[in-house]
């Protein structure tokens, strides 16, 4: 398992429930969480493998900006 951090515009509950369907539909993600109390929107995602790819991929798919930290 692998912790990834990412810097988002993933600001509020709205935005969260947004994201969800996107996050939850990948099968490489144990578990995930955004920081909306952090300046930077950090989400936090841990990975069965090394592809962060699909999570960037999935974020930018619901409408956000995202970049790994």
């Amino acid at each position: 398992m692998k912790t990834v951090k990412f810097k988002t515009n993933i600001n509020c509950g709205g935005c969260i429930k947004s994201v969800t369907p996107f996050l939850n539909a990948l099968d490489n993600i144990d578990l995930w969480k955004v920081d909306t109390d952090n300046p930077d929107k950090i989400l936090e995602v841990t990975l069965d493998d090394e592809d962060t790819q699909s999570v960037i991929d999935a974020v930018k798919k619901a409408g956000f900006e995202i970049e790994k930290v």
